[in-house]
């Protein structure tokens, strides 16, 4: 199913990322000029840095990092600002809503960041495929080229289309390199280099916040969200619902209430939260504040920003294993557990969800997950072992019916609710 985005939210606020004027014209004329530095240029980065500890914004692209640190990291000059427009996970389509409808707030947004850490050059990540998004970024560019609007050069570059090659790292490599190869990166404390450089990678939504706090203010933002995790967030709604699209949602808004705006049309089984390599979760925690320091509780995490509704008929056995299949086939390569483990992991899920005769089945497919955990090259391993742990916790009484010899009913001709999203967009 493609999401397509919906309708901005009702709720209204002049801290918005949804609803502005696509031109610069009407853009600047909506939300104001951009508060970039005259001259003392690291007094100005001062103040920015300060703006954004204020705010307490953290990355929209998974990992949650603050984004101050990661500024004040990369304030050494001289370096890039990538900007993540990749969008490689098949449930979400924040991104590319943001960049096809208000892409100058994100490119003011790496702006803002360029010359807060004396960057050089701002490049525009989007996939090879996706045309309709490089299409619109390089219009708004032309725009601002034209109007002498960016004091940074702005660059619009195609990686390859893949799964992994959306990772912070993977970008960063591929920029040097051209190989979209992602890394083990257990200390984000470290700034990523591309060459010499530092390299200063966001997401789209992450830098169309800082668009907005440069203008209105952290206190703006905080007026939104909760005091731990304040602000708002995109969220891409999906599955058993009427209206799948885009919303934005404060932070702490519970998961039963955002699914709700996209209209089920189905009782709600379990939400799958935070992607192809989130967590599953069941009705008993329905209510859970949308916001990484509840989900955690529970295992979850708020990741890309998704959320896919199962309807109560279907098999959540039978879609993790759809899911295990498609993940597998994504990894880079690099590693044992990418290359052997995810496919035996999948295997496993598809011959559980077939519900044949197996008496070690779910022991072997368990001591596979410990065995893949943690080991990888990178962390796309883990993600697909999370899912899958949370798929037996939550769909607890299918494993129990598959494993006395019943099939799924719906394997072989049910519609598949997550098919990946064709990147052509």
């Amino acid at each position: 199913m493609t999401p397509s985005a919906c309708a901005p939210p009702k709720e209204t606020s002049h801290y918005q990322l949804l609803g502005h004027p696509t031109d610069l014209a009407g853009h600047l004329r909506t939300l104001g000029p951009l508060p970039l530095p005259a001259t003392d240029g690291r007094a100005w980065g001062d103040w920015l840095l300060r703006a954004l500890q204020a705010s307490g914004l953290s990355g929209r692209g998974g990992a949650g990092f603050p984004t101050s640190v990661k500024l004040d990291l990369a304030r050494a000059g001289g370096g890039i600002v990538v900007v993540n427009g990749m969008e490689s996970e098949p449930a979400s389509h924040k991104d590319t809503v943001l960049l096809t409808t208000v892409p100058h707030l994100v490119l003011d947004g790496a702006q803002l960041m360029a010359a807060a850490c004396g960057a050089s050059e701002v490049l525009v990540c989007v996939p090879a495929g996706r045309d309709r998004v490089a299409d619109a970024l390089s219009l708004a560019i032309a725009e601002r080229r034209a109007q002498s609007h960016a004091a940074t050069p702005e660059v619009v570059v195609r990686p390859p289309a893949r799964f992994v090659a959306g990772e912070e790292s993977a970008l960063a490599r591929w920029i040097a390199t051209g190989l979209s190869l992602p890394s083990f990166r257990p200390d984000k404390g470290v700034p990523l280099r591309i060459g010499r450089r530092r390299a200063l990678v966001h997401n789209a939504e992450t830098l169309a916040h800082v668009g907005l706090i440069a203008r209105h203010g952290p206190d703006a933002f905080r007026s939104r969200g909760i005091p731990e995790e304040p602000g708002t967030t995109l969220v891409t709604v999906s599955g058993a619902v009427a209206l799948p699209g885009v919303v934005e949602v404060d932070r702490g808004t519970p998961l039963q209430d955002i699914v709700a705006r996209s209209a089920p049309v189905d009782t709600i089984g379990a939400m799958l939260v935070g992607g192809y390599g989130g967590t599953w979760v069941g009705p008993p925690d329905f209510e859970m504040p949308y916001a990484s320091i509840s989900l955690r509780t529970i295992g979850a995490s708020a990741g890309v920003g998704v959320i896919v509704a199962l309807g109560a008929a279907a098999c959540g056995i039978a879609e993790s294993a759809r899911l295990a299949h498609y993940m597998a086939g994504q990894g880079a390569g690099q590693c044992g557990p990418c290359v052997h483990g995810l496919p035996a992991i999948a295997t496993d899920l598809t011959r559980l969800a077939q519900g044949r005769p197996d008496p070690e089945l779910t022991e072997r497919l368990l001591r596979r997950l410990t065995q893949v955990e943690g080991r990888g090259a990178c962390r796309h391993p883990d993600g697909v072992v999370g899912m899958v742990r949370s798929a037996l916790r939550v769909f607890a009484a299918d494993v129990s019916a598959h494993q006395r010899g019943a099939p799924c009913p719906q394997w072989n001709d049910a519609p598949q609710l997550y098919l990946p999203r064709d990147t052509g967009g």
